[in-house]
């Protein structure tokens, strides 16, 4: 039973009639998450008693950060599924996270920068976390290059896959770095075994973002996905027939 279902996820027109009728049940909570995150976080929470309305900013940025190490780790974990059991939908899945992740990546960036200015009186700092934020959004444009640069789709699955499934060590970098080395970047104040250090007020809008953009990210990745199998099956018989139909 198990294998089956395994193997009708490699299924191509499975995955396309799939991903159609799950999209609206991730879009749509994901929207109204998104909407009420906001207006708790920058309307209803208390300003900050050292940054002020300030920080605030972490209502986009945390989430955006959370995002950009989320979606490379299941573009990583696709792509080693490709690789080793050469499932072609797991490719696809991979091809489609990585513009998503680097959107992530770079609005993680570009709103810490925008933190970073008044809070430490510069844009940018070669900080470690930062630094290997930089190296994670390479690594999505670097995978990005890649495909493009090859024009046989086997050759592109497999040579993106490994610089995909070689890359995901930065993950853990990205993550330990404020705490492996002596990092501007502030600790960590949810993501935490002990108890968050950040008021109810503040946390639960911020929660509620995070839950947002994880299923907001759910939702764009089937959209592309059904995208990326339109592309690679586009000479299959089933294609005409889902078009006529």
């Amino acid at each position: 039973m198990t294998w089956t279902w395994f193997h009708r996820l490699a299924s191509p027109p499975y995955i396309y009639t799939l991903a159609a009728r799950l999209t609206p049940w991730f879009a749509w909570p994901a929207g109204l998450l998104i909407v009420a995150g906001l207006w708790g976080g920058l309307v209803l929470a208390p300003p900050d008693y050292q940054q002020g309305d300030g920080f605030r900013i972490i209502y986009v940025h945390a989430p955006s950060a959370w995002m950009s190490l989320m979606v490379y780790t299941t573009m990583a974990i696709a792509a080693a599924v490709g690789l080793i059991w050469r499932i072609k939908v797991a490719h696809a899945v991979a091809a489609s996270c990585a513009p998503i992740g680097a959107s992530f990546t770079f609005a993680a960036l570009v709103t810490g920068a925008l933190w970073g200015q008044p809070m430490w009186g510069t844009y940018w700092e070669w900080d470690p976390r930062l630094t290997s934020e930089l190296i994670l959004l390479f690594l999505y444009l670097g995978y990005m290059g890649l495909r493009a640069a090859l024009e046989d789709t086997q050759r592109a699955d497999r040579a993106s896959g490994v610089l995909a499934v070689v890359g995901v060590v930065n993950v853990p970098i990205i993550h330990y770095s404020v705490t492996w080395w002596n990092s501007l970047h502030q600790a960590p104040t949810v993501m935490r075994l002990a108890k968050p250090e950040i008021a109810a007020s503040m946390l639960v809008p911020l929660l509620m973002m995070l839950l947002g953009f994880t299923l907001f990210f759910v939702a764009i990745l089937l959209v592309r996905l059904r995208g990326e199998v339109l592309s690679r099956e586009r000479s299959a018989s089933w294609i005409r027939e889902v078009v006529s139909a």
